[in-house]
């Protein structure tokens, strides 16, 4: 399918080809028949994409202290290659799409539920076989109310092929038209800026900014009984404006908004204010307020500057407030994501019930929208349409039209034939399947021992893991994420020769021999079991599993009888057997390495304490969800568990935990934790995440024989008590993931042992649940 993407740092727009979407849990797949440009927000985007570094750094300033912080924390480099990084990100654009269901992400029956192992639903799509739906989720509900064929409004973005969750949709009125309903996104956020103002019938507003969400607010306050006066710079805007019905105040004609305001009430000044205007200037906000009665009420839809003055809301106890978007439920994950709707008794408009009150009102005729369509453009000829809405002020509402809307676009199957087979126009094409592409052509598979099939692509996954797997050689073959968008990218960046949303295709593919895991913490073990009874080798970014049930499959599945061997010659690597590895990469850093080395011989248990200044994370944060992310501890505190147990060559024995107490909105994330060791060492992990920025983030202490190592951020160790060694110092940070991800690329081509044992896998994620049971229950857990 093909897709608008925008590059921040580049200024480049494209047509991308992608890999379709799939529904997941709790979501609805949708063949787009039309979707709406939203001219000021999308036409801000790509012109600060092609602004320079100070104009993109002048534009946001909150964005800039952000960097400064992190350049003090994490330093210059790391942080400008970061910010990089983020900039070349590709930004889907759009957010008014309208189209079909093409299928329903099923509920999960009490058996799947039931089964760690399980990864496959069937929906049935109109009257063909059922398909099989591969979720890279593994939580949501089932849709109710939506079904295939239904002609739905949504959030999606300017795609052939989009994945909505359930509450970002809403099923579109027989009287309503495709073009008519892409203004429901748009109508709702001025829906929403108006409910928090509260107009009641025959009161007088004021609307600052005429465009399309502008123009959609007069239409709204007129429905609500209201008189509206209309502000803006754009005389054509205005013109319209008055065609709907409201008085307006030309500013670039030197029409003044106040004395409009004072006119328009007999000098009582409007009751209330919508600013849906985009501009920096502080003046709007000050004119908002002088054209408001005593008690008005003021609230900012758009985007202007926020220097208040005191005095301008003091005298007349004026009310301000920002709208947020489309309504309750935005941003907030668990409404969003995972489809857990609002009580009507308590929520009454949430952002659905406002998609929802739009389209009743574009079906009962109170809001029309059909004068505000000025260009229309088939969705191949996009390119013309941001050109247009960047040079023509004239362009409002600029449709897209899409050809493929009920047969969708046609896909050539060429998986069938080998490289060599294909005609010129075969190659050219990029579209393998409906839910893979190729990204590169393909290379001899004999060029390497190491076939990698890549499942996730988030911040980790392109900043660390990639990097380091190339300079390994090995060959990439697939790479597998949610949305396509993301996977595309990092694998015409990094070589991956196909990318898809289907893991299925990992899985099942012969030529991949090792499998990595970068997804959410609550799907690592279920990958992990798939490729391993798949007969791969597999990678798993740290947490191996998230509770006992998904620790023992992975036992089973890693057993020589639970492991089924790959076929094909070149393909079998020189193991003996499949290695499995966790993402444990601070034992592979030069300073464990040295730390150990200065600490051979020993004759004596160690006492150790790690000290980690975690930093905040945000309540509502998935890592904090039990289901998704397991908490920090399991999820992030196992690193130091392992470091613990690779410095003393030790198993945990024991494990005596204690959180801090109320008063926190998140305690498991302010934990000491003291291991014993079945060597006799002992060790504490105190973990903290309410410390300061400007503070070393990860200390290690060691206390042995009279001696005394301490590291640093994995930047600096100092010995103490040591003949000849006073300091070892690297040049960066280094956690030792370059070293780490080189180890298990070189150990399954040559062969060998695992470089981390299963017992100790093992021991450490038991330990890591045994930290919050003990911190829970109050008592030391004996593994």
């Amino acid at each position: 399918m093909k897709q608008i993407l925008q590059n921040l740092k580049t200024g480049k727009m494209e047509v991308a080809d992608l890999p379709c979407p799939q529904a997941g849990q709790g979501s609805v797949l949708i063949r787009t028949r039309a979707s709406l440009i939203s001219a000021g927000t999308e036409r801000m985007l790509v012109e600060f994409s092609k602004a320079n570094l100070i104009q993109k750094a002048r534009q946001q300033p909150e964005k800039v202290r952000q960097v400064l912080d992190k350049i003090r924390t994490d330093g210059l480099v790391p942080t400008l290659e970061a910010v990089f990084r983020k900039l070349d990100e590709p930004l889907p654009l759009g957010y008014c799409n309208v189209g079909r269901v093409t299928e329903v992400g099923g509920q999960r029956s009490e058996r799947q539920k039931s089964d760690v192992r399980c990864r496959k639903s069937e929906v049935r799509v109109d009257n063909h076989e059922p398909r099989t739906t591969n979720y890279l989720e593994d939580r949501g509900q089932g849709i109710e109310g939506l079904k295939v064929g239904d002609r739905v409004v949504s959030n999606g973005p300017h795609a052939e092929v989009v994945c909505v969750p359930r509450n970002l949709c809403a099923k579109i009125p027989d009287g309503v038209t495709d073009e008519q309903a892409a203004f429901t996104v748009l109508g709702s956020i001025a829906l929403q800026g108006m409910r928090l103002a509260a107009p009641t019938f025959g009161e007088k507003f004021m609307v600052f900014g005429m465009g399309l969400i502008g123009l959609l607010a007069v239409r709204l306050l007129q429905a609500n009984g209201c008189e509206v006066l209309a502000v803006d710079l754009n005389a054509e805007r205005l013109k319209l404006a008055e065609a709907f019905g409201a008085q307006t105040v030309n500013i670039s004609a030197g029409g003044d908004p106040v004395a409009g305001a004072m006119a328009g009430t007999g000098g009582k000044g409007v009751d209330g204010v919508l600013i849906t205007a985009s501009a920096r200037t502080d003046e709007i906000m000050h004119q908002a307020a002088e054209a408001c009665r005593k008690r008005g009420r003021i609230v900012l839809v758009g985007v202007v500057g926020l220097n208040l003055r005191r005095s301008d809301f003091y005298e007349k106890e004026i009310t301000f407030q920002v709208s947020c978007s489309y309504g309750p439920g935005r941003y907030d994950e668990k409404y969003e994501q995972d489809g857990q709707d609002y009580p009507i008794g308590y929520v009454r408009w949430t952002e659905q019930r406002n998609f929802e009150a739009v389209l009743g009102a574009l079906e009962a005729g109170r809001l029309r929208v059909d004068e505000m369509i000025t260009h229309r453009y088939p969705f191949e000829e996009a390119e013309k349409a941001y050109e247009k809405i960047q040079k023509d002020s004239s362009a409002l509402g600029v449709i897209l039209e899409y050809g493929g809307g009920k047969e969708g676009p046609q896909i050539t199957q060429i998986t069938q034939k080998g490289e060599d087979d294909l005609t010129a126009d075969e190659r050219r094409l990029t579209q393998i399947s409906e839910n893979t592409i190729r990204v590169h052509q393909r290379i001899s598979a004999a060029e390497s021992k190491v076939t990698i099939g890549l499942i996730g692509a988030g911040n980790f996954t392109g900043a660390v893991l990639l990097p380091a797997l190339k300079k390994t050689g090995v060959r990439f073959q697939a790479i597998a994420s949610s949305g396509g968008v993301t996977g595309t990218h990092l694998g015409k960046k990094f070589g991956f020769e196909e990318s898809t949303t289907d893991t299925e295709r990992i899985f099942e593919d012969k030529e991949i021999n090792t499998v990595f895991v970068t997804t959410r913490h609550n799907s690592h073990a279920r990958f992990v079991m798939e490729a391993l009874e798949a007969g791969k080798h597999v990678f798993v970014e740290k947490p191996l599993c998230m509770n006992e049930e998904e620790l023992e499959g992975i036992k089973t599945a890693y057993q020589p009888s639970g492991i089924r061997p790959q076929t094909s010659d070149f393909r079998s690597p020189t193991s003996d057997c499949r290695h499995l590895m966790v993402g444990y990469n601070r034992r592979f850093s030069p300073h464990t390495i040295k730390i150990k080395e200065l600490l051979a011989g020993r004759a004596e248990p160690l006492c150790m304490n790690m000290t980690v200044n975690a930093g905040i994370i945000p309540q509502d944060h998935w890592i904090h969800d039990p289901e998704v992310g397991g908490g920090r501890i399991v999820g992030e505190g196992c690193h130091f568990i392992d470091l613990m147990v690779s410095l003393t060559g030790s198993m945990v024995q024991s494990v005596s935990a204690c959180m801090a107490g109320d008063g926190f909105a998140v305690r498991t994330d302010k934990m000491s934790i003291v291991l014993g060791f079945a060597d006799g060492s002992v060790g504490t992990v105190n973990y903290f995440a309410n410390g300061s920025k400007s503070y070393p983030k990860e200390m290690l202490e060691v206390f042995s024989e009279g001696r005394v190592l301490r590291m640093e951020n994995f930047r600096i160790t100092l010995g103490y008590g040591f003949k000849g060694f006073k300091r070892f110092r690297t040049l960066r940070q280094d956690k030792g993931h370059n070293a780490e991800v080189a180890a298990f690329v070189e150990r399954i081509a040559a062969g060998g042992e695992a470089l981390i044992p299963f017992e100790q896998l093992e021991n450490v994620t038991r330990a890591g649940f045994a930290a919050v049971e003990s911190a829970r229950e109050r008592q030391t857990v004996i593994l």
